[in-house]
């Protein structure tokens, strides 16, 4: 089980599993995919007009999820990483089923950013293609998102989620399977409406070869070919041959389209229109497919992490020289925060391992807010870290990493809402010490208290010397005292 990796894709459309097999070769590690599960789910199908997913929906997707858990059973849980898409980060009852779906997949499930979607995306497809220092486009036509990339060698340049997928667009403009020329009309007009936004920037940049990932690329090719409608990869006059053909027939009929599988007709007509749309848009020639996807990019992006290559790192990097963060004291922060931490009493486990991560980062990155205003900074930090692009990082990666930065100053009252555990709380207070601590920006040849915590008791140990000479530190800690009492914890401060 060692050199095995897990990826979970819940997409819109289908929920997939992969597992991967890590080799090296050649000093290079590689990842060969072993097992494959996939389930037509129709995720995106359950949402409402009110953007609720039914219960239908919710328990076709547990059911789907207690099958992959079995198979994943005895995984360590940093082996296996579950993404969710689309369909996860629209619906307005995520926060009440996504508990639900991790206990029955038996692994926590991340909800991730269209942006993070797209370099993943990218990741999978250009790991299974040759190597090329051209500018490629990669296209990803989901249930509910489609994703479009242009990077070179294994980098995205340029990342975009538009809101439009086969299963949404088919269910808004195709009801009950019925397509006629009208109705194309209009659900390709609304996808170029969404594409319009992107075109000319994408354009710019240029590409020399263009790939399709999804399950509407490959039905596209594989209709295309074997019909006769184009004998090198999908094209436009190939495209608008299909087009021709459904419309006729006023339907998808799979006896008349060989290539076609038949759980993909009914949210065929909509993956059509999306594609024919941003062939018109970006004037695409020819595009191929690649087998890569979304699951095999998260194969290797856990892999990174494995290796100490973890993007998350190099996001934390670029985001500390995009706002001038002083570096040195960053440093000072994350050395007193950790240590502390360490010394806290939490227990050893992967879930402490994943928090001192985002503790570490929200040091290097909690005083992103001076970028804006000194006043509140703090809570301009947890604003920028919560909504910005963060390659690497999922939604609930953000969410801890905004608290933290929300809470490393000022009242801990408004926290209460956001903060789900005890081991959240010690983090915040870990960081608030570590940030006192350093409030003069000076180096500090040991550390002048230790912490330690027992159930909802922090006792803070302080030298009475270092207290003595440091008037401001001492009234800050005392104040701390009666924050922590709102909260529900007791404070003691001992001077040794």
């Amino acid at each position: 089980m060692d050199h095995l990796l897990a990826a979970v894709d819940l997409g819109s459309n289908s929920f997939r599993l992969s597992i991967g097999r890590v080799v090296q070769q050649e000093g290079a590690a590689q990842i060969y995919q072993i097992d494959r599960l996939k389930e037509t789910v129709r995720l995106a199908a359950g949402l409402d007009a009110d953007k609720h997913l039914s219960r239908d929906a919710v328990d076709r997707a547990i059911e789907v999820l207690e099958r992959f858990g079995e198979r994943l059973r005895n995984f360590h849980p940093s082996r296996v990483r579950a993404v969710a898409t689309n369909t996860f980060r629209v619906a307005r009852n995520t926060a009440e089923f996504l508990p639900r779906a991790g206990a029955a997949l038996g692994f926590p499930i991340e909800v991730i950013a269209g942006r993070e979607e797209a370099r993943l995306i990218f990741s999978g497809v250009v790991h299974t293609l040759p190597p090329s220092q051209n500018k490629r486009l990669v296209i990803d036509i989901g249930g509910g998102s489609t994703e479009v990339i242009i990077g070179k060698g294994y980098e995205p340049a340029l990342m975009s989620s538009l809101y439009m997928g086969c299963v949404s667009y088919s269910r808004q403009f195709f009801r009950d399977g019925v397509v006629d020329a009208h109705q194309m009309k209009l659900a390709e007009l609304a996808a170029r409406r969404e594409a319009e936004v992107i075109a000319k920037q994408y354009r710019k940049m240029g590409w020399k070869e263009a790939y399709g990932s999804s399950g509407t690329a490959k039905a596209l090719y594989a209709i295309l070919t074997e019909c006769g409608f184009s004998n090198r990869g999908i094209t436009r006059a190939g495209l608008a041959k299909l087009k021709d053909r459904i419309i006729r027939s006023g339907r998808v009929i799979p006896s008349e389209l060989p290539g076609i599988k038949v759980e993909r007709a009914d949210v065929l007509p909509g993956g059509l229109a999306i594609m024919s749309a941003l062939f018109d848009e970006l004037n695409i020639d020819v595009m191929h497919t690649g087998d890569g996807a979304l699951r095999l990019g998260v194969l290797y992006d856990l892999l990174g992490r494995d290796d100490q290559h973890d993007k998350r790192d190099e996001s934390v990097r670029q985001f500390m020289k995009r706002y001038h963060i002083d570096v040195n004291q960053a440093a000072r922060v994350r050395r007193a925060a950790l240590t502390l931490f360490k010394e806290s009493g939490i227990e050893a486990g992967t879930e402490r391992h994943e928090l001192a991560h985002a503790l570490g980062w929200a040091a290097d990155l909690h005083e992103i807010g001076l970028s804006i205003a000194h006043n509140d900074y703090h809570k301009h930090s947890a604003y920028v870290l919560g909504n910005a692009d963060m390659p690497g990082f999922s939604r609930d990666d953000q969410r801890l990493l905004a608290l933290l930065a929300l809470g490393h100053h000022g009242k801990l009252g408004k926290l209460e809402p956001l903060v789900r555990n005890r081991e959240e709380w010690l983090a915040i207070l870990c960081l608030r010490l570590a940030v006192l601590l350093f409030r003069r920006r000076e180096d500090l040849a040991a550390l002048p208290l230790s912490v330690s915590v027992r159930g909802d008791s922090i006792v803070v140990r302080v030298r009475h010397d270092w207290l003595a000479e440091h008037p401001l530190s001492d009234f800050t800690l005392r104040a701390e005292e009666s924050e922590w009492r709102k909260v529900g914890f007791s404070f003691e401060l001992l001077e040794f």
